[in-house]
């Protein structure tokens, strides 16, 4: 399947206003979009964008990730490329080995997010971030960059006064207003740098998101697939410049992101919502499962606490 199917899919369901669910891969080499009426019942999904950060029952998960000294000598990579001036930003992922003593359909009815979905029995996603949403003509998208545990005294105020998570969180703000500006007119930030409480299982974090919009045309249903294929793979979890960066971290992680990074969402034949589909476990063929999370470096970045945001984020949310 390739990009060129992919847009025609898109903008064909779209030109009809036939409601369709749609997930597309990181590299966008693999999607599914499927009627809504069509839709298979191995497929789940909620968007519930007000959600509780409470935590009812804390979950206990094994996990096995890779070492601190593996992960530096990525990180180490990565800032020679920053050095070099190849990139001033990228999203260093990673894979880890859990055991959560629960099956995909048990993670995806207890957890508790804003966008969840779980595909067949390939993997579950219980993401946070929001990728576009388009509503009345226009067009919104939502970067999240920066991440602190809110227990830390003052946490909220210590991660917006730092000084490397405010230059990361400028740069993909930068990214995704130049990304809006491909496909839409009169881009604007109208919030810049807000915090909101996660529910991270054990802990709960605060995260840094801004709120882009643009103004888009009244036929932005027939060009769907133009407006997507244009804008992905998403800037938060690329980095920037975007496509050098894409080059950098498949050369550099080790594994592939298929779904993982990749976005998932619904046109409802007025609307569109989407998300990023970060906070991501799946299955492979042996049914061992494995999630997916990683963290933004910078020249700033501190390799020790950049880890330590890698397996923070491995966790289930309930």
């Amino acid at each position: 399947m390739n990009k060129n199917e992919l847009k025609k899919t898109l903008n064909k369901y779209g030109s009809l206003k036939e409601p369709f669910f749609f997930t597309i891969s990181y590299d966008l080499s693999k999607f599914y979009i499927k009627a809504l009426k069509d839709l298979p019942k191995e497929i789940s999904f909620e968007i519930n964008e007000k959600v509780s950060s409470k935590i009812s029952k804390k979950q206990k998960m094994e996990k096995y990730p890779i070492s601190y000294e593996e992960y530096k000598r990525k990180f180490d990579f990565i800032q020679k490329q920053i050095k070099e001036g190849n990139s001033y930003l990228l999203n260093l992922t990673s894979k880890t080995l859990i055991d959560p003593k629960l099956t995909l359909d048990e993670i995806y009815l207890k957890a508790n997010a804003k966008f969840k979905l779980k595909f067949f029995d390939e993997f579950v996603c219980f993401s946070p971030e929001k990728f576009i949403e388009i509503k009345k003509n226009k067009i919104y998208t939502y970067p999240m960059k920066g991440t602190i545990d809110s227990n830390i005294s003052n946490a909220e105020a210590k991660l917006l006064g730092d000084i490397k998570e405010m230059a990361e969180h400028t740069m993909v703000v930068d990214l995704l207003r130049n990304d809006l500006g491909i496909v839409a007119n009169k881009i604007k930030v109208d919030k810049f740098r807000y915090c909101e409480k996660i529910n991270a299982g054990e802990k709960k974090l605060l995260q840094v998101s801004s709120k882009i919009s643009g103004q888009l045309t009244e036929n932005w249903h027939e060009e769907i697939g133009d407006i997507l294929t244009s804008i992905l793979p998403a800037g938060s979890i690329t980095g920037t410049p975007k496509k050098k960066t894409i080059e950098i971290l498949k050369n550099t992680e080790g594994f592939d992101r298929d779904y993982y990074t990749g976005i998932f969402g619904v046109y409802d034949g007025k609307s569109l919502n989407s998300a990023v589909m970060i906070r991501f476990i799946e299955k492979d063929e042996k049914g061992n499962l494995y999630y997916k999370s990683g963290g933004g470096i910078t020249c700033d970045s501190n390799s020790i606490l950049e880890y330590e945001e890698l397996l923070d984020k491995i966790y289930l949310p309930f």
